[in-house]
């Protein structure tokens, strides 16, 4: 058993000294379990980048994890679930989380066009308004444009906005007892929030749409409010 007293050195997790160490621990110093000093704590912080530092222009085609955000999604909608009474209180609450979100996103948008354009131009039509918000809200927060616009052919103040897969129910398994469930209701907060920022207030709801080709086909109703219809008619 004399040959492996030693080990050999490549081998050997501990050094020479550690070894020694060990074998006659030093009651008076340890270096171990110490804690960086104050001044060694506020130079690490110092040098990390701040978010708030970021250019808010640079980050525009930066991505997000999509398992990530598919993650924390998820257990949003958990978390959610675990308190409301029923599917409605659910996409209602979902749909003041994505309110927020629209806020924010309209507050990003904005300040972007402003930025970089010498004439930053402000939809006031109500058409163009809903084809930024397919085209550029949805590449913006999904990465991608819906897929359709459309208008109801039976009620004036009802648009359609159509995506045939949705990011943010790809990873979102529906209990067959609340197969009414839309878990889009937090994008049709985001696109009730965008609306209102741009002065087209409405109620924004969301609805699955299945078809055979797209089993998670969605359709984000917006009711305009009376007083739109009323503006685009003086506008014509």
């Amino acid at each position: 058993m004399a040959a492996y007293a030693q080990p050999h050195p490549r081998l050997s997790v501990l050094s020479t000294t550690s070894q020694s160490s060990i074998e006659h621990p030093s009651p008076t110093s340890s270096t171990r379990f110490s804690l960086p000093t104050a001044a060694a704590a506020n130079k690490l912080i110092a040098a990390r980048p701040n978010i708030y530092d970021r250019n808010l222009n640079k980050t525009r085609v930066a991505e997000v994890s999509a398992s990530a955000f598919a993650f924390l999604f998820s257990e949003i909608v958990q978390y959610t679930q675990k308190r409301v009474n029923g599917i409605n209180d659910l996409e209602r609450r979902l749909n003041t989380l994505g309110y927020r979100i629209g806020t924010r996103v309209l507050e990003l948008m904005v300040w972007r066009a402003e930025s970089s354009s010498k004439n930053p131009k402000r939809e006031i039509r109500l058409v163009p308004a809903l084809m930024s918000i397919h085209t550029q809200v949805w590449k913006a927060v999904f990465g991608k444009a819906a897929d359709a616009l459309e208008k109801s052919v039976e009620n004036a103040d009802e648009y359609m906005i159509i995506d045939n897969d949705p990011p943010i129910e790809r990873h979102i398994s529906v209990p067959r007892d609340m197969s009414q469930l839309s878990c889009s209701s937090f994008t049709a907060g985001i696109v009730e929030a965008v609306l209102d920022g741009l002065g087209f207030p409405a109620r924004v709801t969301a609805h699955n749409t299945p078809t055979t080709q797209f089993p998670s086909r969605t359709t984000i109703l917006i009711k305009l409010e009376q007083s739109v219809l009323d503006r685009e008619e003086l506008l014509k």
